[in-house]
């Protein structure tokens, strides 16, 4: 495998993109293929069989560029899909919902632990599953936060109406004990600070995203696939593809990303 080759990042929509950014922070020598499934999206009202053949899809295209990694950087398809997939592989694949789990064990000392996600992830029981496979002795608390998605996608970031809406979300956790939260959807760590002034300093914030690109970058050292190449334009190094609404991707990923990213190309998912 050339270790030139680019990572492969796939998300039901946008939100996959802060896992895209935080592993441009962490291994910014790695190339990015990045697809976002915004014909589909949401995953989180389909079963297990359409999660799978839609991931299954995408991987199929993402190897057409060559790619020499995977990272599913959707917590539905990470649960759902990933066990199955990375037995049908033949480059190494990981998620976001595995890395965010084994942080929070890591982190959590009463062993009490939150987690806000959409109403899937939560009813899934997902993150509760593998933190219970971890320490059988953690509590998980979970809390779905459906209003943070659009509130996000609509630009609202730092508005009034986004703390009011979080700190209602949020008191219920607040008074659960908890030492750890989990920001179990891609969106939320752009709510970072918000949910950071309402929880407090005695919680700590898990950031799957950040968990994952950190282990990205661990298995590309153990596998011997990092990239020492270093590139000098965004342009080279990242490529972004949709299966629809192009421009309103483009315009989302410019107003969160660390520079402004080359047009978002259109595919059809469907013939692959």
């Amino acid at each position: 495998m050339d270790n030139n080759a680019p990572i492969g990042v796939f998300d039901s929509g946008v939100s996959g993109l802060t896992v895209a950014r935080e592993i441009m922070r962490q291994i910014p020598n790695e190339r990015i293929v990045y697809f976002g499934d915004t014909a589909r999206v949401p995953y989180g009202s389909k079963s297990k069989q359409t999660i799978l053949k839609f991931s299954r899809q995408i991987i199929r295209f993402l190897k057409t560029e060559g790619v020499k990694a995977i990272v599913i950087a959707c917590n539905t398809a990470s649960a759902l899909a990933l066990d199955d997939i990375e037995k049908e592989l033949d480059i190494p694949i990981i998620g976001v919902v595995r890395s965010g789990a084994s942080m929070a064990a890591k982190a959590t000392k009463n062993k009490r632990v939150g987690i806000i996600a959409t109403e899937g992830t939560i009813n899934s029981n997902i993150y509760k599953d593998y933190l219970s496979s971890i320490d059988s002795e953690i509590t998980v608390i979970g809390k779905a936060c459906p209003l943070f998605v659009p509130l996000v996608e609509e630009g609202m970031i730092d508005d009034p109406v986004t703390k009011e809406i979080a700190t209602r979300y949020l008191n219920y956790l607040r008074n659960e004990n908890i030492d750890t939260l989990i920001l179990g959807c891609t969106h939320y760590p752009l709510l970072r600070n918000t949910i950071k002034e309402i929880m407090g300093d005695g919680v700590t914030l898990v950031n799957p995203a950040y968990e994952t690109a950190v282990e990205l970058k661990t298995l590309l050292k153990e596998k011997n696939l990092a990239n020492i190449k270093e590139y000098e334009s965004a342009s080279v190094m990242y490529k972004f593809y949709v299966s629809d609404a192009a421009e309103k991707f483009s315009r989302f990923a410019n107003s969160i990303m660390p520079f402004d990213i080359m047009p978002a190309q259109q595919i059809n998912i469907d013939e692959y």
